[in-house]
């Protein structure tokens, strides 16, 4: 079977490869990306470090109202210029002007890099030196006319809002327990009090690109749905096939549905996935937890190393297919690799 999650060079792909493998030693890929997506409504290519700065600051100086973890370093002279706005010591073009100075020192080199290499196609070029800003490339522009552009915004929030909270979580991660709250579709941890983390349907919609997890129809974001793969259902009955710390709420049980797939002619209620999908289900986990997806200690309580978290899956669906008996076979729209 194809591995439903590898990767393609499509534009929205290699922007998705940025954002969600980049190094996240700091926020500033995420300002970034956003910055980039608001400046590419307008026409011109060439943007200079001024105008640049006072979106990319603008994002950065909103997080930091929210979350002041923003990286992985004890100080910062730029994060600390965008602190002293918040507090109202430093006026706007004070801000710009520390911004190009400090802001954009590793970032610009740094944001098309994943891994230890840059991906094969750029979405501005560098021309400080030349021009004192970049240069918006074609991609850039291709990528708004794609019919994903509009979900990418919210994914970058997504995954930003994951990162803060990895960096600012002390607590061991055994002791730790992320699950989805239907009523507020956010991703929560349970660390003495529920505090959210993130939108759900943005943090999985990165990795599966806009299509139904079981029969491959794109969806627009409006018709996202989260479904519980192992139906909610069956929570009654976890002591049966669970450890402890997992639960149908965790993320390895949770992916993006069609309205039809989860509807009531679809899984909805009494049917089991058929075994093709949990096939499906354990490359998507695997591919979590292999990119160093914030959540991934999540991910590793169903166990310690592939084998043994295919063994879980194995073991819970089979029950829920003891007890439900009914499985559902969707009605594939398109064969895909993503």
């Amino acid at each position: 079977m194809e591995n439903f999650y590898r990767t393609t060079p499509t534009l929205d792909n290699y922007w998705r490869s940025v954002i969600l493998f980049g190094r996240n030693v700091a926020s500033y890929k995420f300002a970034l990306g956003k910055a980039l997506i608001e400046l590419s409504e307008n026409s011109s290519e060439i943007v200079k470090l001024e105008e640049l700065a006072v979106p990319f600051s603008k994002y950065l100086c909103e997080h930091l109202t929210k979350e002041d973890i923003q990286g992985t370093s004890g100080t910062s002279m730029f994060l600390d210029a965008c602190r002293n706005y918040n507090s109202g010591n430093i006026s706007q073009s004070t801000l710009v002007e520390e911004t190009v100075k400090r802001g954009f020192n590793n970032v610009i080199d740094a944001f098309h890099v994943v891994g230890s290499d840059p991906i094969p196609i750029q979405f501005y070029k560098d021309e400080r030196s030349s021009l004192g800003g970049i240069r918006l490339t074609d991609e850039i522009y291709k990528l708004r006319e794609d019919e994903q552009f509009t979900n990418l915004p919210d994914e970058i929030e997504a995954r930003w809002r994951l990162v803060e909270t990895a960096w600012r979580l002390k607590l061991p991660t055994s002791t730790l327990i992320v699950e989805y709250d239907s009523s507020s579709e956010n991703i929560i941890t349970s660390d003495h009090k529920r505090t959210a983390i993130t939108r759900c349907r943005e943090t999985l919609n990165g990795y599966q690109k806009g299509y139904c997890f079981y029969c491959n129809r794109f969806m627009k974001f409006s018709e996202y749905e989260v479904d519980h793969f192992i139906p909610w259902n069956l929570s009654n009955h976890t002591n049966t096939f669970f450890h402890q710390s997992v639960s149908l709420d965790g993320i390895w049980n949770l992916v993006l549905a069609c309205k039809q797939c989860n509807g009531p002619s679809g899984k909805w209620g009494d049917k089991i996935p058929y075994i093709e999908s949990l096939k499906k289900l354990d490359a998507r986990n695997e591919y979590l937890i292999t990119s160093h997806h914030p959540l991934r200690e999540a991910l590793l309580k169903t166990g310690s190393n592939p084998s043994a978290r295919r063994s879980f899956l194995n073991k819970v669906w089979n029950e829920a297919s003891n007890l439900l008996h009914n499985e559902f076979v969707p009605e594939i729209k398109k064969k895909i690799t993503l």
